[in-house]
């Protein structure tokens, strides 16, 4: 066998190790390891072969592509993006919260134990200057890391920016490495629940605004679920680990989660068992009640508190008119470790409803059946949004800066909050929108005499020639998607008059225009225009 044969089986080798590494979930540092004499023995193989290795200068091709998991928008998916970007803030800003920023990257231990079982998807960056550094894996952390530095005790802020995760990419569901996130959090000491509703309003008000169609907003409490594993025997050890398996019931069936609990997490079976006889619960405030009728569970103290919270949820959500979009549903999660109370998760209802079922409302909110229970049928699409309260985050970096007990009257700043994931999003906005309808800039008209249109407050170009084509400024209107064309030649100068021509819709009578004079132009286009 040749050296390049050789070289080639051990090549295939190593690949089969990093990729059975990466199937089992292993530990990142024992990946990186195996990828190193995977990236070495195909260096190796490269210079076998008479080609220059991948570090070499003398390289002569290299993948032109974006990284995996990440891409470039062109002007028209950005004129839609920006569009997403102003609603989502205009709702915001209409509830009172400011913006901040922070940094892309943080130290690696402010991020390091806050994401339980996702922990593995924080990317790394190498030592540079003595510090540990890693990309921010979502806006809350960095958020509250921000409140707890600079001594806040309250305030209401919104951040839109990128946030990168080590994930397992599906571009055309929006699921990304490199994505943006819209946060909206309120940070202070409030009476219960009313800041946790108003969240949940926020992500109604924004869901609609953008028309992503039929939603709904899954609720929870993260006390009555902590009580549910207390009553139902999860050793404490266990309880993180196995929230995060009840909390795939969106996507696997209830046996394929218990056999991740039992099987793979080393849960007992009985305990599985009643642990499933609760989460599969599910409806709206009616489940209160049942709740309250399970004297084992509401022996735990965690559980009264839980219960007690979502009844005054349940009275705010009343007030603020989004009843209608809320399912109470006892297998939401949510993975995070920092989450104390309740939680919360938007997905969409509308793909998976089928003709013979009842319809979603024209609301957009789920429907309900007889006897008040939620028709699940609807559900099972895919999350948009999330969030939940975090009460003790602000107070582990207080603490941590002080090098002890936190101390001072910011030291446990409680937090409740929600996200919005624009990957998601943007896909169904793109999806819903024909393509030739869709803009890269606002221009409406296009003509040699612009100026006199602009400062009449209309958005306007026209091509930069001293005798432009006709037919050349036509095509633009068609690529640009201009709707409105003012055309003006000699004869027109001459009699004082303009012709405006409907580029959008064929009139009959009107092929070439429709001549007004030059006096009634601003008029008469604010007019056609709606302006």
């Amino acid at each position: 066998m040749s050296e390049i044969e050789q070289l080639k089986k051990q090549v295939e080798a190593q690949g089969g190790v990093v990729r059975q590494l990466k199937a089992d979930k292993a530990d990142k540092a024992a990946i990186d390891e195996q990828v190193k004499v995977l990236l070495s023995l195909k260096d190796k193989l490269r210079i076998a072969s008479g080609e220059p290795a991948s570090g070499s200068k003398s390289a002569k091709s290299f993948s032109l592509k974006t990284p995996k998991g990440t891409k470039d928008y062109t002007a028209k998916e950005m004129s839609v993006r920006s569009k997403i970007f102003s609603t989502i803030t205009s709702v915001f800003e209409k509830h009172g919260a400011v913006t901040i920023d922070t940094p892309v990257f943080e130290l690696k231990e402010i991020l390091t134990g806050k994401y339980g079982e996702d922990s593995k998807l924080i990317y790394d960056l190498k030592d540079q200057g003595g510090e540990e550094c890693s990309l921010r894996y979502d806006l809350t952390v960095p958020f509250a890391r921000h409140v707890a530095m600079n001594g806040i005790s309250n305030v209401k802020r919104f951040q839109i920016a990128k946030v990168y995760r080590r994930d397992q990419p599906a571009m055309t569901k929006g699921r990304m490495r490199e994505f943006y996130q819209c946060d909206y959090d309120i940070a202070g000491q409030y009476d219960a629940m009313i800041p946790d509703a108003e969240c949940v309003r926020v992500a109604v008000e924004v869901l609609t605004s953008l028309d992503v169609g039929s939603f709904v907003i899954k609720i929870n409490h993260r006390k009555i679920l902590d009580a549910i594993f207390e009553v139902s025997g999860v050793p404490e050890d266990k309880i993180r680990t196995i929230s995060s398996a009840v909390d795939k019931l969106d996507k696997l069936p209830w046996a394929d989660v218990k056999k991740e609990m039992t099987e793979e997490k080393g849960l007992d079976e009985s305990v599985a068992d009643k642990i499933g006889e609760y989460v599969r619960l599910s409806g709206r405030e009616e489940l209160l009640d049942k709740l309250r009728a399970l004297p084992e569970l509401m022996a735990s103290s965690k559980a009264q508190e839980g219960v007690a919270d979502m009844d005054l949820f349940f009275k705010y959500a009343k007030i603020y008119n989004i009843l209608d979009y809320v399912s109470f549903d006892m297998s939401l999660a949510r993975g995070l470790d920092y989450y104390t109370g309740i939680i919360y998760e938007a997905v969409l209802t509308e793909e998976n409803v089928r003709p013979t079922e009842a319809q979603p409302t024209a609301t957009g909110a789920k429907e309900v059946k007889e006897g008040g229970e939620i028709d699940e049928s609807q559900v099972r699409v895919g999350s948009i949004a999330a969030g939940g309260r975090y009460d003790e985050l602000v107070g582990m970096f207080s603490a941590a800066r002080r090098g002890g007990k936190a101390k001072g009257k910011n030291s446990n700043v409680p937090c409740v909050g929600i996200s919005f994931g624009v990957e998601r999003i943007y896909s169904i906005v793109m999806s819903r929108l024909p393509a030739e309808t869709i803009k890269a800039n606002k221009t409406q008209v296009a003509l040699k005499i612009a100026t006199e249109l602009w400062d009449a407050g209309i958005p306007a170009e026209f091509t930069y020639k001293v005798k432009p084509r006709l037919q050349s400024q036509y095509n633009t209107c068609d690529q640009e998607v201009i709707p409105w064309a003012v055309l003006i030649g000699s004869d027109e100068v001459a009699s004082g008059n303009v012709k405006i021509k409907n580029m959008a819709v064929k009139v009959e009578g009107e092929e070439g225009g429709v001549t007004v004079k030059r006096s009634d132009m601003i008029s008469e286009l604010k007019q056609r225009l709606g302006l």
